[in-house]
């Protein structure tokens, strides 16, 4: 039994090693491409609320999104980034177009979740629009965990 512990614990501190390097990095693309602060507006445009309750978790102590100078507004107009989540919805469509609107040039989409890309399994009902907004990044899975989308974030920077 002791062994079976002793193995996971590494394993849980190599995934510790992995995400500290991939922070490391995203804080010093922070920094240098957008100042030391990105600014994102999330959107739900209509999703089952896990990608955003995967979200929530970068606030706590173990991610700390805040740390490396990535922070969520309430403003549109205070925002870098518009973070889309979910299948367009009518009702939700001109709401999320509204929102990109807002937010200052430049301005950049990351897309969160298979929902977004590929519709899942609202594909076809009756309230989907489709959408038209123009993703600048896309961060797969369904959710993703709140390492995926650290990970996305730097995919993100790297390429803009």
């Amino acid at each position: 039994m002791y062994r079976y512990w002793k193995k996971r614990f590494k394993t849980t501190l190599e995934q510790d090693e992995e995400l500290e390097a991939i922070k490391k990095e995203l804080k010093k693309l922070v920094k240098k491409k957008f100042g030391g602060s990105l600014a994102i507006r999330m959107v739900d445009s209509g999703s089952c609320n896990a990608c955003e309750a995967e979200c929530n978790a970068l606030s706590n102590p173990y991610y700390n999104l805040e740390e490396l100078g990535i922070h969520f507004v309430a403003s549109p107009r205070h925002a870098d980034v518009m973070f889309l989540s979910g299948v367009m919805t009518f009702n939700m469509y001109h709401h999320a177009i509204d929102c990109y609107n807002q937010i200052p040039s430049p301005k950049w989409v990351i897309a969160i979740g298979d929902c977004v890309k590929d519709l899942g399994v609202f594909e076809k009902t009756y309230a989907i629009k489709g959408n038209s907004i123009e993703v600048t990044h896309y961060i797969p899975n369904c959710p993703p965990s709140p390492k995926d989308i650290i990970a996305g974030f730097l995919e993100f920077a790297r390429e803009v």
